[in-house]
């Protein structure tokens, strides 16, 4: 009942994700394109990701669940406006770019169109 953890998309994003997290943080390494986008790229099909598997472990629907376009298009806005106009207006942490919007748009359109699908059936199990 993991199945969406073993799509590759998910886990390359994962591990791209933690490799330059590790790398800045505690290696002091940045490399510039990635620093500025590549996190942005990854963020969406891994908390889209996450959050689709943990609906999937208390839906009635278990594993045939799937979120609606509309859905994702509320969670996208959502992540833009806190990550892209709130959290830079309240700290100098975070920095206001329209490009990292576009890279979550189309993380956002990555899961739709390859991660965003009902679980196959085991063909040890039959339908009913």
């Amino acid at each position: 009942m993991m199945e969406l953890f073993k799509n590759p998309i998910f886990i390359v994003a994962s591990i791209a994700f933690w490799v330059n997290q590790y790398l800045e943080k505690s290696m002091g390494i940045f490399i510039p394109i990635y620093h500025a986008y590549g996190d942005d790229l990854m963020a969406m099909p891994v908390v889209f990701g996450i959050c689709l598997q943990v609906m999937r472990w208390y839906h009635p629907l278990g594993s045939q669940l799937i979120f609606t376009p509309k859905q994702v298009v509320i969670a996208l806005v959502y992540f833009s406006v806190v990550f892209e106009i709130l959290l830079p207006l309240r700290s100098n942490t975070y920095t206001a770019d329209p490009i990292d919007v576009l890279c979550y748009a189309f993380g956002t359109w990555v899961f739709l169109k390859f991660m965003n699908k009902p679980a196959l059936q085991s063909k040890r199990s039959r339908a009913l």
